[in-house]
């Protein structure tokens, strides 16, 4: 029997998170089987069976607001709690969840709300399926490199995209995309602008599936003259920079949340199979080499998730830009996952590299993490500039 999610025991959630750790151990009990066996059907049903199934729960809501009622808003501490969650049980499930909010983020943040207000709900209700399009093929973490251009339509309005854009999470699948394109002449990061863009535009092609460590749907992007009709730009023209860098200050911290989720589910297994698991005539959890590993996977895990409720609390009660502080919940909450299943696949010893065991699967899912939202060394860039800038 799985034991109860809980709410952390620190000064920075509050009543109403209670609820949320609620709505997620009923949801845990409603999945008991999936969560078991996992979902029915091949990738793509996978990904459609979490979604209704997030949307069921209402679990949705906490990454995608209501943009119907007043001024919409995020919670990030939930946002964190649920994917911390989501990681420990199925990481599946909590690549839904982020990519919905990922994608959805910049509509209800500078989006037109009579433009973006159908598809926000949609989001909410599984009924569309998200994407951000960001990265390029030779521009990894630099989006100020982005080349795909948006010239005005001189048929009616609009813009024009001409350009690709690759791993992609949910390319291919998704019903729209949040496109980062260079709409004006100045190079960097003040040309680019940010589109909303339909699937189904004629001239937008998903060029090829990309296969990755962690079964995600991923997809290169190409659009050869996409026309997008006026009304679709988020945000002004120029502004497509400050799009990208508000939906990332969100839900960087989160990667770190389900990070550390992962890694707490590989250390959760890992002192059950070392309870039970014999070594030159003794159980492996007498072993001190064993003890040394077990405190090297745990004491870092509880570091990263005080970071990551850290930098959530500062951004929800303290109204902060969390710029470093996200950057360094990423950091440390993606390196220490990483760490911990790396640990657990070492002590598991041939069953942490035999395909289907849980560490095995945790090893590729987690990997992709300490790459994607900013890779490790970009993350420590922003910190390094930001404490020096306030130094200065």
């Amino acid at each position: 029997m799985t034991a109860p999610w809980t709410l952390p025991d620190t000064p920075f959630f509050d009543d109403a998170h209670r609820a949320v750790v609620d709505a997620l151990n009923a949801w845990i009990a409603s999945e008991a089987q999936a969560l078991q066996h996992g979902p029915p059907g091949g990738l793509e049903a996978q990904c459609a069976y979490w979604l209704q199934s997030l949307a069921r729960a209402a679990l949705l809501r906490h990454a995608v607001p209501d943009m119907r009622q007043g001024t919409p808003a995020v919670d990030l501490r939930s946002i964190c709690l649920v994917r911390e969650c989501l990681g420990y049980h199925a990481p599946l499930a909590d690549f839904v969840f982020s990519m919905q909010g990922i994608g959805a983020a910049a509509l209800w943040q500078r989006g037109d709300p009579a433009v973006c207000q159908p598809y926000v709900q949609a989001c909410q209700e599984g009924r569309k399926v998200a994407a951000f399009a960001l990265t390029e093929p030779e521009g990894g973490s630099d989006v100020a490199a982005t080349r795909t251009q948006a010239t005005p339509d001189a048929q009616g309005g609009g813009y024009v995209l001409q350009g690709a854009k690759s791993y992609i999470s949910n390319g291919g699948i998704a019903d729209f995309y949040v496109v980062v394109a260079r709409t004006g002449l100045q190079p960097g990061a003040g040309g680019l602008s940010a589109l909303l863009v339909d699937a189904a535009t004629p001239g937008l092609a998903i060029h090829r599936r990309i296969d990755i460590v962690a079964p995600h749907p991923l997809a290169e992007i190409r659009f050869d003259q996409c026309r997008v009709p006026a009304g679709r730009l988020i945000g002004a023209p120029g502004e497509g920079f400050k799009v990208a860098m508000g939906v990332l200050d969100i839900f960087r911290s989160s990667v770190g949340a389900a990070a550390v989720g992962m890694g707490r589910r590989a250390l959760d297994e890992t002192l059950a199979r070392m309870s039970t698991r014999q070594l030159y005539g003794q159980p492996m959890s007498a072993m001190d080499t064993v003890r040394h590993k077990i405190a090297d996977m745990a004491t870092p895990l509880e570091a990263a998730r005080l970071l990551v409720h850290r930098a959530a609390w500062l951004r929800d009660v303290r109204g902060q830009r969390i710029s470093t502080e996200a950057a360094m919940a990423k950091l440390q909450g993606s390196e220490a996952g990483f760490a911990a299943v790396d640990a657990a696949v070492q002590l598991w010893g041939g069953m942490g590299i035999t395909s289907g065991t849980v560490v095995e699967r945790l090893y590729r899912e987690i990997r992709p993490m300490r790459i994607y939202e900013g890779a490790t060394e970009v993350q420590k860039s922003i910190i390094g500039r930001q404490l020096l800038r306030g130094a200065a």
